[in-house]
Formats: structure tokens, sequence, C-alpha cells
């Protein structure tokens, strides 16, 4: 049984997330339905590109612009972004 830590993290088990696809950098979708979370991968990059927008515009204050992150940016997430980014124009191709 997964537990909850201090921070609200939770560890799916090893079967779900093989059964659901869900590998280390997959964007999950965590809404409350029926009294229940429920956890479901997103597997449209054009639906994370999108998310990632609203969460910057949501965080990002109206006075300040966006800009490119640096290239000192963790590995794991700049091959993420570029998973993301490459799935996105690939998609937008067909």
């Amino acid at each position: 049984m997964a537990k909850v830590d201090s921070k609200g993290r939770i560890v799916l088990p090893q079967r779900v997330r093989e059964r659901l696809g869900i590998e280390p950098g997959t964007e999950v979708e965590v809404h409350e339905k029926d009294g229940k979370a429920v956890v479901e991968p997103e597997d449209d990059p054009r639906e994370i590109v999108e998310r990632m927008e609203e969460l910057i515009a949501e965080t990002s204050p109206a006075s300040e612009e966006t800009r490119p992150l640096d290239t000192d940016v963790d590995p794991v997430a700049r091959k993420h972004r570029e998973t993301v980014r490459s799935g996105a124009e690939r998609d937008a191709d067909e």
C-alpha cells in the first residue's frame, strides 16, 4: 500500500506504473472523482504544452516577461522538456 509523505507525495506501485505506461518524467493528471483520487497519464503532448503554458501564466507576475530557461537546467528536466516539445511538433506536422 502506498503512503503519503509529509509533502503530499506518493509513490505509485511498480505494477501500476507498468500497466499505465508511467515512466520517470511522465506527466500525469490528478483529480478527484466520487471521493477518490484518480491519477491518469497524459499522453497528448499538445495538452501537456497547454497546461505548462497555463501554469506559467498563473505563476508569472503580469509585469514580467517569461524568458527561456538557462542552459544550467537539470538534465532530466531538459530531456523532459525536449521530449514534450518534439512530440508536440511531431503531432502538429501530422
